[in-house]
């Protein structure tokens, strides 16, 4: 057949049947029936809208004839009708939203985990000290200096008129993973001593966290002083934690030390021998009214003396309420002449000696705790010996001492003196100035630890 042979219905029929095929090709090369993960169709993206088009196509045929009416003839073609329905598939397209995944941005947020890092300082307004130091202010209400280093909290203190108040947060930090043996650390010169001499009204605290390797020192005519939240372990060379001392026919007190851990090793250091870390918490020279609260002292031979000879004697006034005393080797303390009043104390493994009352001194010991300890109290090592006045202590009769681990030697010398009877050898002689209600020596035990010493926020025993 010639083309002239071809009527203008038969040509539209033909074109109409051209148009529908190629619109039918359209669609599949777009993916309107391909599948999701199909690359072409996800490349182009907008391409698929074009998928409408075919449905205009019959009159789109570009040909001069009018005569559209046979399209009915057709009728078949209709089913190219439905191709525009696929257009939904675009849908895949949806993988678009896949840039979303860089939402995880939020994530920095953990950045905020850092916060505990300048760590916090505890604070009160309690200046009531439950002991022989009576109110002690310290600095006050004065706004806090921070340091960081021995030198900056020495260099704070010079420049310190010496009355009106300062407080110093110190903020430094100390590794004691760092040392791994104990006696090359005691066997170094000895290390640094920040020194409160003839200046009054301070207050030295540490940020919880804090960290501390080297000593504190109170002299002479200090007095309205605060020690707080330190913690303060294995120095360099023999020098003490925290001192108090008179010097030059001056003497310090009205002093707090509170809520302090410190501590050192109970590793025997050859050629040591009473100068193994020296004290942590030792008064002599006249040091007088001092309170030692809610301290945790720890891992060490000598704790703490009250007048450094036999001849350092003088009335001096020492209350220690609420320590915890953990693996220690003696002196808690070694108490020469004065007065002491010691409650609501756990003393929990004493290898040598406990409460060393001597040259004759006293000692109100009530309402304490013992349990796993060496001679808890005793007179021994003196040529004097002193006097205990025994009272609501968890033993209260020899027959608690197997059930407590309490054991007894001889001292090494004359005269010396235990309580093994558990009974008072003197009534304490001294009325005690402050009010002080002491808690069950059970609920020390079973709670004193976790308010006990630095980084507890200063928190106190709570019996009810």
């Amino acid at each position: 057949m010639t083309r002239t042979q071809i009527g203008p219905v038969e040509l539209a029929q033909l074109r109409y049947f051209a148009a529908a095929l190629a619109a039918a090709a359209l669609t599949v090369g777009c993916g309107g029936g391909g599948s999701s993960t199909d690359t072409t169709s996800t490349s182009t993206g907008t391409g698929n809208t074009p998928v409408a088009a075919p449905s205009p196509s019959p009159a789109a045929s570009g040909t001069t004839t009018t005569t559209t009416t046979p399209a009915p003839s057709p009728s078949p073609s209709a089913s190219p009708s439905p191709s525009p329905t696929p257009a939904p598939s675009p849908s895949p397209a949806a993988p678009t939203p896949a840039p979303t995944p860089s939402a995880p941005a939020p994530a920095p947020t953990p950045v905020a985990s850092p916060a505990p890092a300048p760590a916090t300082t505890p604070t009160t307004t309690d200046t009531t000290t439950g002991g022989f130091a009576g109110t002690v202010t310290g600095g006050g209400t004065k706004t806090a200096v921070s340091v960081s280093t021995a030198a900056q909290m020495q260099a704070a203190i010079d420049a310190y008129s010496g009355t009106g108040g300062l407080v110093l947060t110190y903020t430094g930090s100390f590794d004691f993973a760092t040392i791994p043996d104990p006696c090359t650390q005691w066997k170094k010169a000895a290390g640094d001593i920040v020194e409160i001499k003839n200046k009054s009204d301070i207050t030295i605290q540490g940020a919880n966290g804090s960290a501390a390797n080297f000593g504190l020192a109170i002299k002479a005519a200090s007095t309205n002083i605060i020690i707080r939240n330190m913690t303060i372990g294995l120095l360099p060379g023999s020098i003490d934690a925290i001192g108090i001392e008179g010097q030059s026919g001056k003497y310090p007190g009205y002093i707090w030390v509170d809520h302090n851990t410190l501590f050192s090793s109970m590793t025997e250091c050859s050629g040591a021998g009473d100068l193994e870390f020296d004290g942590l918490v030792d008064n002599k020279a006249g040091a007088h009214h001092l309170t030692y609260s809610y301290n945790y002292l720890h891992d060490h031979h000598k704790v703490g003396l009250m007048g450094s000879s036999d001849s350092d004697l003088g009335d001096r006034y020492v209350t220690f309420h609420h320590n915890y005393y953990a693996n220690i080797g003696s002196r808690v303390p070694l108490q020469r002449g004065g007065y002491s009043h010691l409650y609501n104390n756990l003393y929990s493994g004493i290898s040598a000696s406990g409460i060393n009352i001597r040259m004759g001194g006293y000692a109100l010991v009530e309402s304490n705790y013992f349990e796993n300890a060496n001679n808890p109290v005793t007179s021994r090592d003196s040529s004097a010996i002193g006097y205990w006045d025994l009272r609501n202590n968890n033993v209260t009769k020899p027959a608690d001492f197997s059930t407590y681990g309490i054991r007894w030697s001889d001292g090494s010398s004359s005269p010396w003196a235990n309580a093994t009877a558990w009974t008072t050898t003197a009534t304490f002689p001294v009325a005690i100035p402050y009010s002080y209600t002491p808690d069950a020596p059970s609920c020390v035990k079973a709670k004193l630890p976790s308010v006990a010493g630095a980084g507890t926020n200063l928190a106190k025993l709570s019996c009810n």
